[in-house]
């Protein structure tokens, strides 16, 4: 086996769903996309996206001698879900914080690596910096990039955390995945009740109801403010009108299996609590970061 395939191996052993690996360098015609989409204000609130660009559109610049972008994805698909009656949190946040699960299996890797392979510098990132996790998730070989603008993996869907451990050591590297294949399928554009998408590969963060509920501090814009079907963390309309998700399975990771018991509390429920319980029932789930204030307020009806 060569060194590629070793640390693929590797991955999935460590639990990962899929990996693939790129050659570092500058992200060619997506940099004027990015650029574009942040000219025309669709971060919204999210300023951060328009720090470091240059590091955001080239690795080598984040990195020191970046050669290979290794990137990885964790299902996150959930076995039970949330009856619909209550408040709705997208399905990705029903167990524990994903960033802390993926960057410990990301370090266990470049552990292998070094141990088993060769000497190799690099740093381990989960949507925890400036990277385009989809762009090079494409760029390996591992899924396109819908019209939803989610990373879809063929015959698997696009439920799925991503992960990148960008190292210093040149390797063997996959094809990018050049075609799309949503084909004329305009489902998730159709589906999404505030219009965010506003044409394919087109999200306006500031309509979509995953900003307003999880990014957006203060009240959000009322005529946007739907929140339809109890949608109170995040939203999956787009994803689960998606014809690919139909191939979607349950995860099995033990860190994501919901014991969480925020996933079961009602409407009423959440307006009655205070800091300290929302503190010990939320500190190790991703809604912790949103806080308690701007969660009861997504339940404010308008």
């Amino acid at each position: 086996m060569n060194r590629s395939s070793l640390i693929k191996a590797e991955a999935l052993r460590l639990g990962f769903d899929a990996c693939g690996i790129a050659q570092a360098g500058f992200v060619g015609q997506h940099a004027a996309f990015l650029d574009d989409r942040l000219k025309k204000g669709y971060g919204a609130g999210m300023k951060y996206m328009s720090n470091h660009v240059e590091k955001r559109c080239d690795p080598r610049l984040l990195v020191e001698n970046a050669k290979s972008v290794i990137v990885v994805a964790l299902n996150y698909y959930p076995e039970k879900k949330q009856p619909g009656h209550l408040p709705q949190i997208a399905y990705y946040a029903y167990g524990n914080d994903y960033h802390v699960v993926i960057r410990n299996k990301l370090h266990q890797l470049s552990e292998y690596v070094n141990r088993e392979i060769t000497s190799a510098s690099g740093r381990c990132f989960t949507d925890s910096a400036p990277v385009l996790e989809r762009y090079w998730a494409m760029r390996a070989g591992i899924g396109f990039i819908g019209k939803n603008t989610n990373l879809i993996i063929p015959r698997k869907g696009s439920y799925f955390f991503l992960g990148e451990l960008i190292v210093d050591i040149p390797l063997e590297y996959d094809s990018p995945v050049k075609k799309n294949y949503c084909g004329k399928c305009l489902k998730c554009l159709d589906a999404c009740p505030t219009k965010a998408l506003e044409k394919p590969f087109c999200l306006d963060a500031g309509k979509c109801i995953s900003y307003l509920t999880i990014e957006h501090k203060g009240q959000p814009d009322e005529k946007y403010h739907l929140l339809p079907e109890n949608r109170f963390f995040g939203c999956d309309i787009c994803q689960q009108v998606c014809p690919w998700n139909r191939f979607s399975q349950p995860h099995t990771h033990p860190e994501l299996i919901s014991g969480n018991e925020l996933v079961s509390k009602s409407t009423e429920e959440w307006l009655r609590m205070n800091e300290e319980e929302f503190s010990n029932l939320a500190k190790n789930s991703p809604l912790f970061r949103t806080g308690l204030k701007n969660l009861q307020r997504n339940l404010q009806k308008k």
